[in-house]
């Protein structure tokens, strides 16, 4: 069995846009993901410092990846809906140290 390095990205975007987040992610190599509902609190200064009003509906998606891809779909993920777009999105991915049942 050959042993594969995955990374888990996830993306916080306002409430409605993740369909827009995954679609982007499976054009970037992703497989699929799973959608959690969340609430988004902020920090007012922050707003008035990033010029943005923070939407208390999130949408938190969760995509594995592979290694070698989590760079393209972190990308295409931020081009697509980060901050300065209105899904006012942020992405990050944090390593993987073992899964089980992916079917790549």
């Amino acid at each position: 069995m050959e042993s594969k390095n995955y990374e888990l990205v996830l993306c916080i975007v306002n409430a409605g846009f993740s369909d827009e987040i995954m679609k982007v992610a499976k054009e970037a190599g992703a497989k699929g993901g799973t959608v959690i509902r969340g609430r988004g609190t902020a920090n007012p200064d922050a707003e008035e410092k990033f010029h943005i009003v923070v939407q208390p509906d999130k949408e938190i998606v969760l995509i594995v990846v592979q290694e070698n891809i989590k760079d393209d779909v972190l990308t295409a993920i931020y081009t697509n809906a980060g901050l300065e777009t209105p899904s006012q999105g942020i992405a990050f991915s944090v390593p993987v140290t073992r899964a089980v049942g992916m079917n790549d």
